[in-house]
């Protein structure tokens, strides 16, 4: 039998060689991930793998899973939970509950998002958990976020108290904040709510805790986060026109550096970089070979019209290659994913675009199958010889 293989065509865009570079970011963030949303470019990643405490910022995951719950009918908006001895326990940021409260998922979550509070977080997960408890959240946290790829999370409780087994990576948390934006895009509009005055009980405690919202440069969420252990972080995301970026950032000394980082690090991430559509609808890149069709290759097409991201200034030295196991097997259908373009823009990550079959090939009769035979047997007399008994 034929083996398959990676084959790498060589492909090239002269029309992308401008003159400029990439101008690398220098923060002073711990760790950090930037990465533009639409494209899946990673413009900084700083120590992104690593597991470090993630303070407040995993509330995000309970969010989500809150989320998941009311998409499901787990929860209802207007439904009311009851607050535990447990949730009243916790210290921090709060909402103030008490064991005599009974308080609405929707205000819960606004509690959570607005004025980060730990004891609305335990309500949730207390409600959600398969035995009542939060510790068994936690552990239902923890299979989730593994289940959607974030693999080095790891949750003690639903909040982000200080814990030494409660851990999340940068890339983990900018993860957690994509699948949030694009999975849920009517709740996400609560993490660019600015206020919350839950009930008039605390009117000291109402403002959302989020640096950046007020500043006009696009941002619209998501959560910060701050103990001793974890210094100062925040998981953001901002819009300006037609682009998203999120950003994750951790390890500060104040609120301060915090909030002057986060906003240095978007304006740098839209100033920088620009999108790219590379228009050849129609246009075949390359021929891949086939096995056992009725046509020995199948031309090769981007699907639609995709963006890359480059320098604003432009970038020369950009590469590109079409990698695809082949010879592909017959038979293939118009439209199928057969191939993949990676083009590789200096200082960024390299971006991978789908590429589809121009045509069908059905598969061969009596003649492609033969032909095919022969290719096989001269390959593995050039690859070594043929034995036998």
């Amino acid at each position: 039998m034929l083996t398959r293989s990676k084959i790498v065509l060589v492909s090239a865009f002269a029309a992308l060689m401008f003159g400029g570079s990439v101008s690398a970011f220098e923060t002073q963030a711990n760790a950090a991930y930037v990465i533009d949303q639409e494209t899946g470019t990673v413009l900084l990643a700083k120590q992104e793998n690593v597991a470090l405490p993630p303070a407040s910022m995993s509330k995000l995951m309970t969010l989500f899973m809150a989320f998941e719950a009311l998409r499901d009918g787990r929860l209802q908006w207007e439904e009311k939970l009851p607050i535990s001895t447990h949730a009243m326990s916790y210290g921090g940021s709060t909402m103030f509950l008490d064991t005599t409260d009974k308080i609405s998922v929707k205000d819960l979550v606004r509690g959570i998002i607005v004025l980060s509070g730990n004891d609305a977080c335990v309500a949730i997960a207390e409600a959600l958990s398969v035995d009542g408890t939060e510790a068994g959240f936690a552990a239902m946290m923890t299979e989730r976020a593994q289940a959607i790829g974030m693999t080095q999370s790891v949750f003690a409780n639903s909040n982000g108290w200080p814990h030494p087994e409660q851990r999340m990576s940068m890339k983990d948390l900018a993860i957690l904040a994509g699948r949030l934006i694009s999975d849920f895009p009517t709740k996400y509009i609560l993490f660019s709510e600015k206020e919350f005055a839950f009930d008039g009980r605390v009117p000291s405690n109402t403002r959302n805790r989020n640096p950046l919202l007020s500043l006009g440069i696009g941002a619209d969420g998501l959560k910060t986060g701050h103990t001793s252990e974890a210094g100062y972080g925040l998981v953001g995301s901002a819009t300006q026109g037609d682009r998203r970026v999120i950003f994750v950032l951790t390890g500060l000394k104040s609120a301060k550096a915090r909030a002057d980082e986060a906003e240095r690090m978007v304006k740098w991430a839209f100033r920088q970089f620009t999108y790219k559509t590379l228009k050849h609808q129609d246009e075949i890149l390359a021929q891949a070979a086939v096995w056992m069709g009725n046509s020995q290759t199948v031309g090769l097409l981007l699907l639609g019209d995709p963006k890359i991201l480059i320098s604003s200034t432009g970038v020369k030295n950009i590469s590109s290659k079409i990698i695809y196991k082949g010879p592909l097997r017959a038979p293939i259908s118009k439209g199928d994913q057969v191939a993949e373009l990676v083009i590789k823009v200096p200082g960024l990550s390299e971006t991978r675009l789908p590429l589809i079959a121009a045509q069908a090939v059905a598969r061969g009769g009596f003649l492609p199958r033969l032909r095919t035979a022969a290719q096989v047997l001269f390959r593995k007399v050039v690859n070594g010889g043929l034995s036998g008994t």
